[in-house]
């Protein structure tokens, strides 16, 4: 019962990357940079054993961004073309790559990375990926021409990586899609087919993340901007809830969100947002256990996994620490109470 996770992301320590950044420069290179990638994600591995933390990953510790991270493997995407767009319909710009060419995966991108991460736990090991609506609104298409053709192209790619990560050992898969909070409509239309695309033929334990952004400044404003409550789920649920996707990752700690739209996923695991991403911002044990409480008014208590809102990498090393063992000491408090 309770069984904990993390949405993904933990912060890079200042030795392997510029730290509390969204878009990190390497310090490390070649070699080194593997070596040092594989250093800081068996530390954070170690750091999510013994905070209890039940499904662990690798802090995406591998990759630079979590979409980028995947992206920069691939052919038909032009690094040095940056163009300047909005991204989460103009939550904040970016200078992001271009496709300028058919799509294309010529080589594993994180499978090798599963591969190691599988052989230092025991643990379920999750691994993220980005969702192709995502993957559409963090680069700009100078080639497809229509958003719903490109994400159907990532999903698949994204899918034969999918496939050969289970394959290395990966007991859950995760897909991020903070841009379903944005896009209702298009969620409907093709952010979905897209998704079930990506997912296809998959045995392992499916996700998908939607939440309402890392706790930078862009979206700190944007949720300020929203209302006394965010409904935006409760347009996307429904959809959600018919398809087949397994377990769906949701922000809950904090937020505007009527707690009652749990209930709009009566056939899905949930994993509840129980820890904030606020920088500054370290949950009690007790607070924790209170958010999960609160959660099992709406969703039984053997569907639902506690969770981080979202990935923690723009914090400090030190606050992420913090908020894992609050969540494994506060998961714990909250099983003894029922």
């Amino acid at each position: 019962m309770f069984t904990t996770t993390t949405v993904g992301s933990l912060p890079k320590p200042d030795w392997l990357a510029e730290p509390e950044k969204l878009w990190p420069e390497w310090r490390l290179k070649d070699a080194e940079l593997q070596q040092g990638k594989e250093r800081s994600a068996l530390e954070w591995l170690r750091e999510q054993e013994a905070a209890g933390i039940d499904v662990v990953g690798d802090g995406e510790q591998f990759r630079i961004h979590f979409v980028h991270g995947f992206l920069e493997q691939l052919e038909g995407i032009d690094w040095n073309r940056k163009t300047r767009m909005g991204i989460r319909n103009n939550r904040y710009e970016a200078d992001v790559p271009t496709v300028t060419g058919p799509l294309s995966r010529t080589r594993p991108v994180h499978v090798a990375d599963a591969s190691f991460m599988r052989r230092q736990t025991e643990h379920r090991l999750k691994i993220t990926l980005p969702g192709p609506m995502t993957i559409c609104d963090t680069l700009a298409d100078g080639y497809y021409g229509r958003r719903a053709d490109m994400a159907m192209r990532f999903a698949e790619l994204l899918n034969a990586e999918a496939r050969e990560i289970e394959a290395a050992g990966a007991d859950v898969i995760q897909f991020d899609e903070p841009a379903f909070n944005v896009f209702l409509e298009e969620v409907r239309d093709w952010g979905l087919p897209a998704l079930e695309r990506a997912m296809q033929g998959l045995k392992a334990t499916t996700v998908v993340h939607i939440c309402y952004g890392y706790g930078i400044e862009a979206n700190i404003r944007w949720k300020e901007s929203l209302g006394n409550q965010w409904r935006q789920y409760e347009q996307i649920f429904p959809w959600i809830n018919q398809s087949s996707v397994k377990q769906v990752s949701l922000e809950f700690a904090g937020s505007r969100v009527p707690h009652e739209v749990l209930r709009l996923l009566p056939d899905k695991e949930l994993l509840v947002g129980a820890i904030e991403v606020l920088p500054g911002k370290l949950e009690t044990p007790e607070e924790v256990a209170h958010n999960i409480l609160e959660a099992t008014q709406h969703v039984e208590k053997s569907r639902l996994l506690p969770c981080t809102n979202c990935g923690m990498a723009p914090l400090s090393a030190e606050l992420a620490r913090g908020k894992l063992r609050a969540l494994g000491a506060g998961a714990a408090m909250a099983r003894n109470r029922l």
